[in-house]
């Protein structure tokens, strides 16, 4: 099979041809027809990830294909069964070996890239507004980084949950996205005095933030008391230094999320909150966006979209052609 490999965290993966995998006791051998990309691909391959997989490894942490087999004595999705899988690694390939628990089986009416997509952006909104912030219908959200990957969704996962959601993004034509999406106010990132633009709309109950850097300073400055701030990830490349005494003041509360770390202490919660997004995507309710659909030898261009920060909602790229 071919599959893209990291064997250094100097030097770029490449395109390889290995031996195809043998699926053991409690895994299944699923053939991958997509593979969803995210900012934590970047960091992973750097080694600068929380997780730090030892090289050599393939990359691609969210994937959807199909089952061709299980390993013996196991029993689980028979073959032919459509299935997305979070799997940390791997889903950079034609093929892949994963235990049974990170399998997912998909809605017929899903496509391969759509599912590929769909766990940790949207899992990641749903699980942090809903079990960590706690965000209530009528409650202001406001999304930082709001045309990306996980921000798009928070956008119509916060709209479903109720909230008055507005949208930071750069530039007309991503505003103009999460305005689709469901943000009821949008706001250009570029604006030279953010904090006073999203003062000007009432400020933030909660705020959703997978930037960082200087956004997430103005933003902070803009929460309204007993306001929750959601730390999400920093694809500005700062990471903010935050003053306690406007926690104090303030009665703000700031909280890391991560949705992989679940896997390991809740697992529970992940998959009640998946039951949720896709009984709420079989209802029409959500609307996955993918701004980029490449083949497989062109994932250097997917990861640049997302270093450049110049894609918008998911990057997919297609091992198999559907």
């Amino acid at each position: 099979m071919r599959a893209w490999l990291i064997d250094s965290l100097t030097h770029p993966a490449a395109l390889r041809d290995l031996p195809d995998p043998v699926p053991e006791p409690g895994q299944a051998l699923v053939a991958i027809h997509a593979c969803g990309l995210n900012f934590a691909d970047l960091l992973m391959a750097k080694g600068q990830y929380q997780e730090k997989p030892p090289l050599p490894f393939i990359p691609g942490l969210e994937l959807a294909g199909t089952v061709l087999a299980l390993g013996p004595g196991t029993e689980g999705p028979a073959p032919g069964t459509r299935v997305a899988v979070y799997a940390g690694r791997g889903g950079l390939a034609e093929k892949g070996c994963f235990p049974l628990p990170s399998l997912l089986p998909i809605p017929d009416t899903m496509s391969m890239a759509e599912a590929a997509g769909f766990q940790i952006a949207y899992g990641t909104s749903h699980l942090a507004l809903a079990h960590k912030a706690r965000l209530q219908p009528g409650e202001t959200l406001l999304v930082l980084g709001a045309a990306g990957g996980v921000g798009l969704t928070a956008v119509e996962v916060g709209r479903q949950m109720g909230a008055r959601v507005i949208a930071c993004a750069r530039g007309a034509e991503k505003c103009a996205i999460a305005r689709a999406a469901g943000a009821h106010e949008v706001i250009d990132s570029d604006t030279p005095d953010l904090k006073s633009a999203i003062k000007a709309l009432g400020g933030a109950d909660v705020v959703y933030d997978p930037v960082g850097g200087p956004a997430f300073d103005a933003a902070l400055r803009a929460t309204r008391p007993d306001g929750r701030i959601l730390a999400i990830g920093f694809a500005s490349g700062t990471v903010p230094q935050i003053p306690a005494n406007l926690l104090l003041v303030k009665n703000i509360t700031v909280a890391g999320f991560w949705w992989g770390g679940y896997l390991a202490f809740a697992p529970h919660l992940l998959r009640d909150s998946l039951a949720t997004l896709l009984d709420w995507y079989a209802a029409g309710r959500l609307t996955p966006h993918i701004s980029h659909r490449l083949p497989f030898e062109s994932l250097h261009e997917g990861l640049d979209l997302l270093r450049n920060r110049t894609a918008t909602g998911k990057v997919v790229i297609e091992v198999q052609q559907q």
